[in-house]
């Protein structure tokens, strides 16, 4: 039986070339894309995949914002996270939200195949460059706050619209809340951050992996 797949990433060229690699192998189907951490998680409700690979940085909802969703839903599933960014904050927060791998984009497409396969045996993947930010991360205590452990989810996802410029009549009409929700949540991301710009909200939220200018 084939390993049923889903492709999460915003770049369509990036999921055609994935799709084509990993359709070569025989024992693996791709069974559906998303080009949002949004609908990455409405298709992994539909399609019950076996693996998702799910970029880091997606616009809407963010790929560790999205793993956190999927897995809280599906717990069987496995996230390999696949991104640029070989940030710590990146790969600890990704991992932190129960993805079971983290590979990063210049790899070789055998490592993804051997990752997707290495998960589905209950391991955990990381490429050598991760697995020496996770050890390093480990000796050195890990313990510094985070926007994961600082906001509440609704929170994340609020500020991760902010950053991408919506309003807040449209965060209200994406999220489905009213716009007097948003600007609670608004003034309490505000305060707990103790940033009170746009600017300085948008570039933190860069720098913490919710949002991406890639």
């Amino acid at each position: 039986m084939a390993i049923k797949i889903i492709l999460a990433d915003d770049h369509k060229i990036v999921r055609q070339g994935l799709r084509t690699m990993l359709e070569s192998e025989a024992d693996i189907e791709v069974i559906g894309e998303a080009d949002d951490g949004r609908m990455a998680v409405r298709l992994a409700r539909e399609l019950s995949p076996q693996v998702i690979i799910m970029d880091v940085g997606m616009p809407d909802l963010n790929g560790i914002e999205a793993t956190r969703q999927v897995l809280a839903e599906s717990p069987g599933v496995k996230v390999i996270g696949l991104s640029m960014h070989c940030d710590r904050r990146f790969v600890m927060n990704m991992l932190k939200a129960g993805a079971s791998g983290y590979l990063l984009k210049d790899s070789a497409f055998e490592e993804l195949a051997t990752a997707i396969r290495m998960v589905l045996g209950g391991k955990v993947y990381l490429s050598t460059e991760i697995a020496n930010i996770v050890v390093k991360d480990y000796l050195q205590g890990g313990g510094d706050e985070s926007v994961f452990s600082v906001l509440t989810p609704r929170e994340r996802e609020v500020l991760q619209l902010m950053a991408e410029g919506k309003s807040s009549r449209q965060i209200a009409d994406h999220l489905i809340i009213s716009i007097k929700t948003v600007e609670t949540h608004r003034m309490q991301i505000m305060h707990k951050l103790q940033i009170f710009s746009v600017a300085e909200l948008t570039k933190y939220a860069i720098r913490e992996g919710l949002s991406s200018l890639d």
